[in-house]
């Protein structure tokens, strides 16, 4: 009997498991190989289509703007753009270089920018439409297709808005938009359960759609769908994949918060739910689900994160499997490090709107401008009664200050959260102390911000805080929390003084508020907080981001020659 099994079985399989183990992953690959020629040619006609197009509506274009002093001022514009960029940033991939490097000013390939809620308008979108800017100013030939699910809204009406909310311009021809019809898949309401891995399980789906309509020569996710990237690589191993990483899916940190005797188990939205069986099983589900999401990292080429705390979040995720050496055949990770690219604001603009000098000092009044969704991860509850301790201490600094809250109210959920604030602000007997400012214009937040001399944010973690360099840039002297992108990024020492202070108790953020407000020589912080600023404008993003694409366009323009070879 022991003779027969060893002689049926055992050895069979160890001769078989290696066979195995050679053959399995070949298979897979022949897989996706055969899935990503059958999409190519499915998709080569809409691909002529799209560049008939393009060139049709460059002639129509140069035609409708012969001689109009609007079109030669963007010309100039875009010429000076590339002159700076390439006397400064590419002289090698511009010129040709003995390491390799070819001429790529000319590159004329398709980039797919994978973002199927490019029409919302938020600070996600501003870097979508920034990053396609920089990209047709730095390659002109190049075409931009964004992968929407906005199917209600014509590429005009898209044009126009991207136009007025953000004040960026871009050129027409070149932009091109493919419609998905699964974008419900990414949907949170489509999973109530096991939401994290529903929703990367939606990209995937979504990823086909979008591929089942053009393969782009470049593939770059700016909303956060790891998944799909790796569902790209897995399809064409020639394509090169980028990545804008707003915040990880999943990070050590939200773990973390599951336990309540964790450093940081009473932060976030999910703080301390790590107990009980319920408990226990979401935890396990979290791991695992974390695994899968740091599988994804190997596949992507080019990795840009929005702030520190994100860079370091993603290289603990992705990094030691980037790493591997061999990993996987074509992806340069080792040559690529996860850089930090950070979003553009409107600091320039902000700059123009709002006075900081000594006459506009005198105009400052004591309130404490909070601006944000009211969302729960924003925690206005935590700055009121903060605001309430900051007044109780009946100091100099107290009398007279005003909280005002500014944000937007997205649904009934946001609705019945500024309710329960107001009931809070009342048991706190602090009503005639504190505003609320729902859905705001732009012109009034601009006035609170020209009013104001304290700009607040309460949020544990925020992955980078566009609103806090919004204050900075404004001139308000920020009481941030001492986490994520405001604390290592933003509100920071310039020039070895502060330019505001951290804070993550209520009694740490009164004692924040009560500096702020007794400072002897408040011009000089908001000088240095519009310093600070300046770190973040749209051109820095523009420089930042190129610099990385350039990467892949490399990766595309050296396949060239190799290929007549």
């Amino acid at each position: 009997m022991a003779n027969g099994l060893l002689t049926y079985v055992a050895i069979p399989l160890c001769t078989i498991g290696p066979l195995l183990a050679l053959f399995i992953p070949f298979l897979w690959r022949l897989v996706g190989s055969s899935l990503g020629w059958y999409l190519r040619r499915k998709t080569d006609g809409r691909r002529c289509h799209i560049l008939e197009v393009v060139e049709a509506d460059e002639r129509k274009y140069r035609d409708s703007n012969k001689g109009a002093k609007g079109r030669k001022e963007e010309k100039e514009e875009w010429e000076t753009f590339n002159n700076n960029n390439n006397n400064n940033n590419n002289t090698e991939a511009t010129t040709g270089t003995s390491d390799g490097k070819v001429n790529d000013n000319d590159w004329d390939g398709i980039v797919g920018f994978f973002h199927p809620f490019c029409n919302a308008g938020g600070g996600g979108e501003r870097v979508l439409w920034a990053a396609i800017r920089a990209t047709q100013k730095r390659w002109p030939k190049a075409k931009c297709v964004v992968y929407t699910g906005d199917h209600d809204v014509s590429k005009e009406a898209i044009l126009s808005r991207v136009e007025h909310r953000f004040n960026i311009h871009l050129h027409p021809p070149t932009v091109n938009f493919l419609y998905l019809s699964t974008r419900r898949w990414v949907l949170a309401s489509t999973w109530p359960y096991f939401t994290l891995a529903g929703q990367s399980f939606g990209s995937l789906i979504m990823a086909w759609d979008a591929f089942s309509l053009l393969v782009p020569d470049i593939f770059v996710d700016t909303m956060g769908y790891a998944f799909a990237l790796g569902f790209s690589r897995f399809l064409f191993r020639d394509v090169p994949t980028a990545a804008y990483v707003h915040y990880p899916t999943i990070s050590t940190d939200m773990l973390e918060s599951l336990d309540p005797a964790s450093a940081v188990g009473t932060q976030g939205v999910n703080a301390g739910r790590g107990t009980g069986a319920k408990g226990h099983a979401k935890k396990i589900y979290w791991q695992l689900f974390a695994r899968l999401y740091s599988l994804m990292g190997v596949s992507v080429d080019v990795v840009m994160t929005n702030s520190t705390w994100t860079q370091a979040h993603i290289e603990k995720l992705w990094g030691p499997v980037r790493n591997l050496t061999g990993a996987v055949p074509g992806i340069a990770s080792k040559v690529n490090p996860i850089a930090v690219v950070y979003p553009p604001v409107a600091v320039e603009e902000l700059e123009q709107e709002i006075e900081v000098s000594p006459e506009s000092e005198k105009r400052r009044e004591k309130v404490l401008l909070y601006i944000a969704q009211f969302r729960p991860e924003k925690n206005h509850q935590l700055i009121v009664q903060a605001f309430a301790e900051f007044l109780k201490s009946g100091s100099e600094a107290a009398r007279e200050a005003k909280l005002v809250l500014v944000g937007s109210v997205r649904d009934d959920y946001d609705s019945k959260r500024v309710y329960k604030l107001r009931l809070l602000v009342n048991e706190l007997h602090i009503k005639d102390r504190v505003e609320f400012h729902l859905d705001a214009s732009w012109p009034d937040i601009l006035e609170w911000l020209r009013r104001a001399s304290v700009g607040v944010n309460g949020m544990w973690n925020e992955h980078f805080g566009i609103g806090v360099v919004e204050y900075q840039a404004a001139g308000l002297i920020s009481v941030v929390h001492d986490s994520g992108g405001p604390k290592l990024d933003i509100v920071v020492e310039v020039d070895g003084e502060p330019t505001g202070f951290h804070a993550t108790a209520s009694e740490e953020f009164a004692a924040g508020f009560e500096k702020a407000l007794s400072l002897p020589n408040p011009y000089a912080v908001r000088l240095r907080a519009r310093k600070s600023a300046k770190r973040f404008t749209e051109e820095e993003f523009a420089r930042r981001w190129i610099e990385q694409l350039e990467k892949c366009v490399a990766m595309k323009a050296v396949e060239k020659p190799k290929s007549r070879q």
